[in-house]
């Protein structure tokens, strides 16, 4: 594999990319942050483009968070994600990248598609309202690649995560994804020995999770196998109720108090599992079980910082 364009290297895929890239030898990385080159920018993108003419890239860059976070900046949500998948896409193509591999989100799939959800249910029903601007963008992103497929013969390639965890991610309790808000939620009870911990939602909405080092592993192996049109779900095909996980991030950070479930929050889908029966049937599986990777997301993020003011 020649040069590799990571867009996105510092964000918790990006980063893991990155990680196992550099595991198996790969030196030749082109990294910006978004200070030396806004992807927002097209003719920012074009000129970096033309200058490094890198051979291969990872589309991981994206404007992303929890609920709260895709509800309130609805307008931000799809406009800074349109922009910086355009933008990479059409340079990727104009200057002769050999492969491209696109990043979504489960949250592509419709509100209430079949379980577990299969490739195939793309655009088969409605979307949830609360992350709709980004799932429009994402989806622009998967056409977009099998477009510039059918019309140019460019090798682009979409892989959709499931729920992700690792090193890297966001502990800001506004804008971030449920299991790192747990985990930061019971830690500071267990700190400050808060007698409960309340946690949005009934906790009856099932999902599922990977760790990022899997889903680097399931690019890589995308990277060097897939090069084909339409998408691939990366996931574990296995999920836990919101109660389930909350009492498994309690348990191993060792908090004592009650859980409080505050039902007047909303849920959002009641259940996002992955059907990985494609990428599975490739000879791809993941490997990190939830308790193991949880437990070594934590130790590692108490090793950075003590008091984990996250």
């Amino acid at each position: 594999m020649g040069s590799v364009f990571i867009a996105g290297h510092r964000g918790m895929v990006g980063s893991a990319i990155k990680k196992k890239l550099e595991a198996e030898g790969h030196t030749n990385l082109l990294l910006r942050t978004s200070a030396e080159l806004d992807l927002r920018n097209q003719q920012a993108v074009a000129d970096f483009f033309a200058k490094e003419k890198p051979e291969y890239v990872v589309l991981a860059a994206a404007r992303v968070g929890g609920i709260v976070a895709n509800n309130t900046f609805r307008a931000e949500f799809i406009y800074d994600n349109l922009l910086i998948e355009a933008n990479i896409i059409h340079s990727a193509y104009m200057n002769g990248v050999k492969k491209l591999l696109f990043l979504g989100s489960s949250c592509i799939y419709p509100k209430m598609a079949p379980q577990p959800m299969k490739e195939d249910y793309l655009l088969t029903g409605l979307l949830e309202h609360t992350n709709e601007p980004y799932a429009i963008a994402k989806i622009a992103g998967i056409k977009m690649c099998d477009a510039y497929r059918d019309q140019y013969g460019c090798n682009f390639i979409s892989a959709m995560p499931t729920n992700l965890y690792g090193p890297n991610d966001n502990y800001d309790l506004t804008t971030s994804h449920v299991l790192p808000a747990l985990i930061r939620k019971f830690h500071e009870g267990k700190l400050n020995g808060s007698p409960s911990v309340t946690v949005w939602g009934s906790g009856t909405p099932k999902r599922e999770f990977l760790h990022t080092s899997d889903l680097a592993d399931a690019c890589y192996f995308l990277l060097q196998e897939y090069n084909d049109p339409g998408l691939v779900n990366i996931g574990c095909g296995e999920d836990v109720s919101i109660k389930e996980l909350a009492e498994l991030v309690k348990e191993i950070v060792g908090y004592t108090g009650e859980i409080v479930f505050d039902s007047l929050k909303p849920d959002g889908t009641p259940r996002k599992l992955m059907d990985v029966s494609k990428i599975n049937g490739m000879g791809w599986k993941a490997k990190i079980g939830l308790r193991e990777g949880i437990a070594e997301v934590y130790k590692g993020k108490l090793m950075e910082n003590e008091n984990l003011k996250m």
